[in-house]
This record gives C-alpha cells, structure tokens and sequence, in this order.
C-alpha cells in the first residue's frame, strides 16, 4: 500500500515510524511520502489561506497551493490507477470500520489535511474529477486540523494490511469487526488472577471454551447495550439476536 500526506505541518507524521506501522514501514509493506503544502506556494511568506468570500471568522485554505501539490501526486501516480483522496473534514461521512476495511484493499491513499475553516470547496470538486474522494469525519466534534484525523485514519486502516500486525488473528473479535456482529468488545484480563482484591471472572480460569465464549458474547451485548445503543438501533447495524 502507498500513502501519501499533504500537510504544512508534514513533521506531525513522524510518529508512523513509531510501533507496528514503523516496523511495516520498514518491512515494505506500506510506503509513505509526506509532501509540505508550504513547498507549492510561491511567496515570500509561504502563505496558504486567505479570508473568506461572504465573510465569516477565521481564514480557508486557498486552492491554488492544493492544486499543485495534488498535480504532482498524480504526475508520479500510475495512470491507469489513480490513487484515492481522502480529505478528513467534520462535515464528512463518518469515518468508521466498515470505511476502514474497504481502503485497506485500495493500493495509493493520499490524505489532504486542512486547517483553519478548511480547504477551498474547489479543490474537492476539481480532485474529484481525477480521482475518487472521499470527505470524512472522524467523530462529532472539531479538531484544530486534519493531522490528527488522518493518523488515526491512517493506523485503522494500516493495521487491517497483511503482514502489519503480528497475530491476525486479533482482528476477529475486535469492537466493530464483521465477525463480532458489531458489537463492542469483552472485558479482557490477565495475570495475576487476584489484583488489588479483585479477581478475574471464574469462568475464564475455567479451560471451558463453550462458557467462555458464551460469557463474552454476554458482556459484549450488555456492554453495547449500555455504551453504544445506537449500533444496535441503527438501521445498517446487525443487532441482537
């Protein structure tokens, strides 16, 4: 998988070198190429916003900077596959697993971070022209940029990449995996059995498989139940049986 960053904060991202995606990094399973807004401005104060048309607080992102940038990512892109964009916005759709497993499959991703009010309407409307894009939220409120999104997009979906995590097997029964049904996770524990007075659920220190099993899908219900009542009512979501 390639991924490409467009920031003018480009040294946020240095933190991919860090852990799993680090190490995939170095193992070639990802690529990543971080390109700074700031290098395709053409004046002396690198400037990349103006004010708004109509008015308003704060200041949007001008597009002419965003339109080179993107020139050049499709200049070394391969033609005939051009790569996906995505643009973290809180207008968006919402970023989730679902979002996550699909671009896991997707070959060249390219997150274009705003910030300010967010990047001229133009850019997307020009970009997508040329490319698939996609405009997602990570969440119900606002973050100073799309930095901070785009790596918590960016370790959802690399984790999910062959190779990336040391035991796939993980990622079956995870919160929101298809194979949990949706629901969140089950309480985990581990040595030692008795901590600070409290013990670990005997039916985990039991070796039976079949009550386990039984006992976590009951807590992943009665917890999805009372922290996140919305999947289960959500038309697309599966829900109890």
């Amino acid at each position: 998988m390639r991924l490409e960053v467009i920031s003018i904060f480009p040294d946020y991202f240095g933190v991919l070198q860090l852990s799993l995606i680090g190490k995939a990094l170095a193992d070639g399973l990802i690529s990543l190429d971080v390109h700074d807004l700031r290098d395709y401005t053409h004046d002396r104060h690198r400037t990349t916003d103006d004010t708004p048309y109509g008015g308003g607080a704060g200041m949007v992102m001008k597009p002419e900077p965003w339109g080179e940038a993107l020139d050049d990512v499709l200049a070394a892109a391969d033609p005939s596959a051009p790569p996906m964009l995505i643009m973290p916005t809180p207008s968006g759709r919402p970023f989730t697993q679902a979002v996550a497993d699909r671009l896991a499959t997707a070959p060249h991703l390219v997150f274009a971070c705003g910030r300010y009010e967010g990047i001229d309407a133009r850019v997307a409307q020009w970009a997508a022209t040329r490319m698939p894009v996609l405009e997602l939220s990570l969440g119900d409120y606002v973050v100073n940029g799309g930095e901070v999104a785009a790596l918590a997009m960016i370790e959802a979906i690399v984790r999910l990449v062959p190779g990336v995590l040391g035991n796939p097997v993980s990622l079956v029964e995870e919160s929101y995996a298809a194979s949990s049904d949706g629901l969140l996770e089950y309480p985990v524990y581990t040595k030692p059995p008795t901590w600070r007075g409290m013990d670990v659920p005997p039916v985990l220190l039991s070796g039976h498989h079949g009550q386990v099993a039984a006992w976590r899908r009951a807590q992943s219900e009665a917890i999805t139940a009372r922290r996140r009542p919305d999947l289960l009512d959500h038309p697309d979501a599966p829900g109890l049986p």
